[in-house]
């Protein structure tokens, strides 16, 4: 469930040969984009998002959707709100936000 910190870990070191771990496609895509400096860390492209609904990031993933690179977060407020976000993850810009009760 907790799949950000591999995520930050992984896109905080310098990329290495993919290991045959099973790494999740999306952590590789997103690696070599930080890479190429194409796209922000995820913890830099949440910033904004963790601004306007402080609290927990607990999953992320990376996905490219008609050429534009995305991350797909889940978080968890303070007050134990889940929120659904899609950010762009070459400038931060959030771009949609869907709050579950």
């Amino acid at each position: 469930m907790f799949k950000l910190f591999p995520l930050l870990l992984a896109l905080s070191l310098p990329i290495a040969a993919q290991a045959d771990d099973g790494e999740d496609d999306s952590l590789a895509l997103a690696r070599a984009a930080v890479e190429r400096g194409e796209i922000l860390l995820v913890a830099e492209a949440a910033a904004a998002l963790l601004e306007r609904f402080p609290g927990r990031i607990v999953e992320a993933e990376f996905e490219r959707d008609d050429g534009l690179a995305i991350y797909e977060l889940e978080l968890v407020t303070e007050d134990g709100q889940l929120i659904d976000a899609e950010v762009d993850a070459r400038t931060g810009a959030i771009l949609e936000v869907e709050e579950d009760d």
